[in-house]
This record gives structure tokens, C-alpha cells and sequence, in this order.
């Protein structure tokens, strides 16, 4: 009995030492470092415009965001701007800039 209890708790103690071991990514690691990043050229990230269930990305700067989730980019539209599109000039000119693409996930980059 005492043989059946000792093996038991070494089992359990393995299982926690592999479980701790299996280590998921942080939030604050980059997803490009995954390796699924994404490398469309412009014609191609045209298809990515939030429309009948599709994504929705916008490229700023050469980096592709996804902007899906946002409630401001609603069926990939905000502010007039359609998803799909690099906007570069139109973010550097808007009132909050850039800044606000911090919160969204980076998906990509733009390609020639």
C-alpha cells in the first residue's frame, strides 16, 4: 500500500514538473515571432476589407493590423476609411495618430 501511495506521488509530482515545464507565450511576446505572419502586397490585403465575414486589416508604415475586433472598425469601416487599404497618410493625420494601432494585434507587413 505504502509502494502504490509513494508511486503515486511521484506520478503526480512528474505530471506538475512537465505541466510547469509546457510554457504557453506571454502576452507580451510579439506574434511575429511565431512565424505566421502574414506578407501581402497591396492588391492582395484589398481582400482583407471586413466585408460578408471577411477580416478586417489596415497597413500603416508597412505593418498590417488586425482591425476585426475593434467596435470602432465596423464591417472593416471607420471614420469614412475602408479596411483593406494602407493608411498611412490618413492615421499620421489623424488626431490620435498612430498611437492607437499599439492595442491592435500586428498581423503582418506590406509588401511590394
Amino acid at each position: 500500500m505504502k509502494r502504490i501511495y509513494f508511486i503515486s506521488m511521484i506520478l503526480i509530482i512528474l505530471v506538475l514538473i512537465l505541466t510547469g515545464c509546457a510554457s504557453s507565450p506571454s502576452p507580451e511576446e510579439d506574434p511575429s515571432d511565431e512565424g505566421d505572419m502574414l506578407y501581402l502586397t497591396l492588391s492582395e490585403l484589398a481582400e482583407y476589407d471586413g466585408k460578408d465575414g471577411r477580416p478586417a486589416y489596415v497597413a500603416v508604415d508597412g505593418v498590417i493590423y488586425d482591425v476585426s475586433n475593434s467596435r470602432l472598425w465596423a464591417n472593416g469601416e471607420h471614420n469614412g476609411f475602408q479596411a483593406g487599404r494602407d493608411l498611412t497618410q490618413e492615421i499620421q493625420g489623424s488626431p490620435h495618430g498612430p498611437s492607437t494601432l499599439s492595442r491592435m494585434p500586428k498581423v503582418g507587413e506590406l509588401i511590394d
